[in-house]
């Protein structure tokens, strides 16, 4: 079975609808997907719900599809850095699905897991805890989380291999494995495509089993946040 494909555009033909839950990878603008995020603005798919840990920046990342009105619900644990996030959702023009940022990380986990559900002392007594059940064990509350599933996931890796095994690079490694495993079709971008075997198998932190797309972006912009330099 052949993975790869020619261009992010590619990739997401035939995958892609309107209403779609789509979560994407990535720890503020660290590790995304920007090839595929911008080949989901351009195919012009609408009513989306994103699963991301934040909503990317103005211009860029998620930012792009805010801009164009393509995400009517975010389900996110940061959104500080996007002007735009913050317009929409004020004006009540964006649902959104305030999560704390390590229950958002076990809820993609135990999605791709088969665990529908958790139970996490994080968000007790707080708004986070509204309207679910809340259990008593060894004394403590806890409050039951709903695991999460997407109907695509976008990916970004640093390697993998012709068979799909990954590797990630140091903080782009936050979420992207749990994001991958959560899709019931995962969509992998990645700097380098070698030969099936060439990685070791112990450096693999993703298994191909859980990748059925991938494609190549050798030179992706990396865009910081926010640069903050030395004096002198």
């Amino acid at each position: 079975m052949n993975k790869i494909y020619p261009d992010a555009k590619a990739a997401l033909a035939g995958i892609v609808a309107d209403g779609q839950t789509i979560a994407v990878g990535g720890f503020g603008l660290c590790g995304i997907p920007e090839a595929l995020i911008a080949a989901l603005r351009d195919s012009g798919v609408k009513g989306l719900t994103a699963i991301s840990n934040n909503a990317g920046v103005d211009g860029f990342g998620l930012g792009q599809l805010l801009e164009t009105r393509q995400i009517k619900k975010m389900i996110s644990s940061y959104v500080g850095e996007n002007k735009e996030f913050a317009r929409q959702y004020l004006a009540g023009e964006l649902e959104l699905e305030f999560t704390p940022q390590g229950t958002l990380a076990e809820k993609l986990r135990a999605g791709g897991a088969g665990i529908p559900a958790f139970f996490t002392k994080t968000g007790v007594g707080t708004i986070v805890a509204d309207g679910k059940e809340i259990r008593e064990f060894d004394g403590e509350q806890y409050v039951m989380e709903r695991a999460l599933v997407a109907d695509v996931s976008l990916v970004k890796a640093w390697k993998a291999d012709k068979a799909g095994n990954l590797v990630f690079r140091k903080t782009a490694r936050n979420f992207n494995p749990n994001v991958a495993t959560a899709g019931k079709v995962c969509v992998v971008e990645v700097e380098q495509i070698v030969e099936t075997g060439e990685i070791d198998p112990d450096s693999v932190h993703l298994p191909g089993i859980f990748v059925h797309r991938l494609v190549l972006n050798a030179t992706p912009e990396k865009r910081i946040e926010q640069r903050t330099v030395r004096a002198g």
